[in-house]
């Protein structure tokens, strides 16, 4: 079969809140539960965290603690409190030293600590959980932090390689080590290609550990856990997140994952909710109960397109592994800033890409709804703001939309403060087609700043649409290249005889008549071409100014 484990990660601290809601993710479908084990200190906190929790029937992932030795002690304390065996307890330690490195730009104490630290884990959970993972590979942070997916999968192996050779080097043998390690991957938004770059992750993984030498086939699996990406989750038509997690959750099922977290849709602003939980939860329980993605082993393979993109992603990936092991290892590569220095370049690109519309998001820079208010909605942000002095550059989570996102939180500020609320006037005119295709750009356009569209079925006379348009602060002319030089600049002396302070646009860029028309009043062109986000920016400084 194809089973996956649903995963549902507990955020709260407090001991009763966070026991009650693992029962109810239990009860609901989960199989695997995330818990925040950073306050609990005693058995008897341990104790009631767990309570009401089997654990051969339930998956415990320990994803926050102050210290992991303490808290798999005290995880083994209960288990032998109750009398029962570790051999079928599942779960996983979120113990990651290179990801602590890359977060905080630092390690924990000390690089020996850590080590001494994690020999003492893996050891531990040999002899008394032989099912549990000691050591986590937090793939997930290389793309939520902007990179691609190569270079996520190629980080990621180049830091499990670094886990297997430091455990080796300390006397932990091979099938040991390479047991104890577990990946947990960010699902992004390519869907074929999340489902390739899964299937390489495999292969190369197990050609990793053959290096090894292990005593069988077994240590050369690669245990996954996949949570669905943040960096490209919207706080606007934040129910489209929904859609956008189960695309997500599909490609990781298809490429094979055993743990799946999907996190729900108003994570980005809200926290995840009581509902948003349970949809989240119910988007794996439908393509599994209902769509039967459980019931089929890789359907994938054979795929001619899947087939090449794994090959093609599992070659590029161990190409970039391979300069990480060139430069002395992951551990290397970061303190010399190799791979933050990557990771921020592409992190760089999809911002400018966002910026003019070559990637698209749904209801931030393409097709807002422009009706949507969400100032008093956004509880808190998710973003990494200011700078920290640290010995190593850190790596920095982000969301690609927060640009756009915070463009609109300051046009609904700028209302609730007493400020009229923006508009744009299409002054269309012309040939039908083009003046609804110009249109339809320019609503677009300036809806992903929020302001208010006011569309026309297209003027004949002229006079009447500069008494319309002269309310507005913003008027855009829309029509065709040929219209604009025949009447461009006509109606722009009417409409700036009537409001001598009108910012007059054209929607396009056309070759001829420029000059003519700038000089009749044009103020700017507005196209395809144009910076989305550093267009809408100026404008927003132009309203806020003049008011």
């Amino acid at each position: 079969t194809n089973h996956w484990t649903i995963r549902q990660d507990i955020a709260e601290t407090g001991i009763e809140v966070a026991n009650q809601k693992a029962l109810d993710a239990v009860k609901h479908g989960a199989g695997a539960v995330g818990l925040n084990v950073t306050d609990i200190t005693t058995h008897k906190q341990m104790k009631a965290l767990l309570d009401g929790i089997r654990f051969g029937e339930t998956s415990i992932h320990m994803a926050h603690a102050r210290s992991f030795p303490l808290s798999l002690e005290l995880l083994l304390y209960e288990l032998s409190h109750r009398n029962e065996p570790g051999d079928d307890v599942t779960g996983s330690l979120n113990f990651d030293i290179i990801g602590y490195l890359l977060t905080h730009g630092e390690f924990y104490k000390s690089l020996e600590n850590n080590l001494e630290e994690a020999v003492y884990l893996v050891d531990t959970i040999k002899k008394k959980l032989p099912k549990f993972h000691g050591i986590t590979v937090n793939g997930h942070l290389f793309q939520d932090s902007g990179s691609t997916l190569v270079q996520e999968l190629a980080f990621s192996l180049a830091s499990g390689s670094e886990y297997l050779s430091m455990l080796t080097d300390k006397g932990i043998d091979a099938d040991t080590a390479a047991s104890a390690i577990n990946f947990t991957f960010a699902i992004g938004p390519n869907y074929f290609m999340e489902i390739a770059k899964f299937r390489a992750a495999r292969l190369l993984w197990a050609r990793i550990v053959e290096q090894y030498q292990p005593s069988g086939e077994s240590p050369k699996k690669m245990f996954i856990q996949a949570r669905t990406a943040t960096w490209n989750k919207t706080v606007y038509d934040p129910y489209v997140n929904m859609l956008r997690t189960t695309t997500e959750a599909m490609s990781a099922i298809l490429g094979h994952v055993d743990t799946l977290l999907v996190q729900p849709f108003d994570v980005t602003w809200a926290g995840a909710g009581e509902f948003s939980q349970r949809i989240a939860r119910n988007q794996q329980l439908i393509l599994k109960e209902e769509s039967y993605l459980d019931r089929i082993v890789d359907p994938a393979a054979g795929s001619y397109y899947i087939e090449n993109l794994t090959h093609s992603i599992a070659v590029h990936a161990w190409d970039l592994f391979l300069k990480v092991e060139d430069k002395g290892g992951m551990i290397t590569a970061i303190k010399d800033g190799f791979i933050q220095e990557i990771i921020a370049k592409t992190a760089a690109q999809k911002r400018s890409d966002l910026a003019q519309r070559k990637l698209v998001q749904i209801g931030t820079n393409q097709y807002p709804n422009t009706l949507e208010q969400m100032s008093d909605k956004v509880q808190f942000q998710q973003e990494m703001n200011g700078e920290t002095i640290t010995v190593y550059p850190r790596l920095r989570p982000f969301r690609v939309s927060t640009g756009f996102e915070e463009l609109r939180l300051a046009t609904e500020r700028f209302v609730e403060n007493g400020g009229k609320w923006p508009e744009v006037f299409l002054l269309t005119f012309g040939n039908l087609a083009m003046l609804r295709a110009r249109a339809g750009f320019i609503t677009n356009f300036f809806g992903c700043a929020g302001y208010a569209i006011i569309d026309n079925p297209g003027f004949t006379d002229f006079s009447l649409a500069a008494e319309a348009a002269c309310r507005s602060e913003i008027i855009v002319l829309c029509s065709s290249d040929e219209e604009y030089m025949q009447h461009g600049p006509e109606i722009c002396r009417l409409i700036l005889a009537k409001n001598p302070g009108a910012h007059i646009i054209v929607a396009g860029s056309p070759k001829e008549g420029v000059e003519e028309l700038k000089a009749a009043g044009v103020k700017d062109f507005v196209s395809v071409r144009s910076n989305l986000l550093e267009t809408l920016t100026a404008y927003q400084k132009l309203i806020t100014d003049n008011r």
